[in-house]
């Protein structure tokens, strides 16, 4: 997928309002749609509503670090994530990349810079992603980076926690997961509720992706297991 192709949405992590104005104005320029939290709290909250293209991450926020965010977005998710910070240090810049930036810029930063380096991840991030688009026997298709699920050719409307759930078994095909390691490992943080949650997610999944909910193909019941991804790739 050429990451010019579509509009890609970015979030910018930033508690100072005239940085988010200044970055804001150029991404917007360049093409991408913006959104903005000035708090850590208000980060997670709209990480949880919407799947970003790319997350612009301030590490000096008022409520939690930047550090602390990146680390939370990374248990379940791979979207690219390019620091700001005013520390400067070799260290600081690595153990930024060591939990999982893709890129580090040290404020003050020229904000057309930043929308080269913008760029420059999601060029990266494209090119590197084996699995854009997987297509399996029975007319399902997965796109893992707009993302969007097709059935026979149809886009099929699925929540947040509902694309989680299936990106996360269709990559990791045949391996039985408990509720307890779908909330861990694919839902993450997003997650709100009782783990017998998990069962309504599969339940309203199978509605959308199965051509018969009662005799699924793709997700599969084991009893006392748990659920697998059963499709099989074209």
């Amino acid at each position: 997928m050429d990451y010019r192709e579509k509009r890609l949405s970015v979030l910018i992590v930033e508690d100072e309002i005239k940085v988010v104005e200044a970055v804001r104005a150029y991404l917007e320029n360049a093409g991408f749609e913006v959104s903005y939290a000035l708090l850590g709290s208000a980060a997670i909250n709209a990480l949880k509503e919407k799947n970003f293209d790319l997350i612009i991450l301030d590490l000096m926020l008022p409520d939690i670090s930047g550090e602390e965010i990146c680390r939370t977005i990374r248990k379940t998710s791979d979207t690219p994530i390019i620091m700001l910070t005013a520390k400067s240090s070799e260290d600081s810049k690595i153990n930024g990349l060591n939990i999982g930036a893709d890129d580090y810029l040290i404020k003050p930063f020229s904000p057309r810079e930043l929308v080269a380096r913008a760029k420059a991840v999601l060029r990266r991030f494209c090119q590197e992603t084996e699995r854009n688009m997987c297509g399996f026997k029975g007319g399902l298709s997965i796109d893992y980076i707009t993302p969007a699920v097709y059935k026979d050719g149809s886009e099929v409307a699925l929540t947040p926690n509902e694309f989680k759930i299936l990106s996360f078994m269709s990559r990791n095909p045949g391996r039985y997961y408990s509720r307890e390691q779908l909330i861990e490992k694919a839902i993450g943080a997003s997650f709100d509720g009782y783990d017998r949650a998990v069962d309504s997610h599969i339940k309203n999944l199978r509605q959308k992706i199965e051509d018969n909910p009662k005799s699924p193909r793709y997700i599969v019941t084991q009893y006392g297991f748990g659920y697998k991804f059963g499709g099989v790739k074209l």
